[in-house]
């Protein structure tokens, strides 16, 4: 039961997280594209890694 209650706990967290970055999305229209976040993310530990994207409009 105490899993079942933490996979829940974590499912409305994220849906609030989601919530919460729909939200500041729409109020400031900064954003990252996702070929700019997946560059990122297949750069981490490589030679080379790049920084994170800078959220722009």
């Amino acid at each position: 039961m105490k899993i079942r209650i933490e996979s829940e706990e974590q499912r409305e967290t994220f849906k609030q997280d989601a919530i919460n970055a729909w939200a500041d999305y729409q109020a400031t229209g900064l954003h990252a594209t996702a070929d700019e976040v997946t560059e990122w993310l297949t750069s981490w530990g490589a030679e080379g890694e790049v920084t994170a994207p800078v959220c722009h409009r």
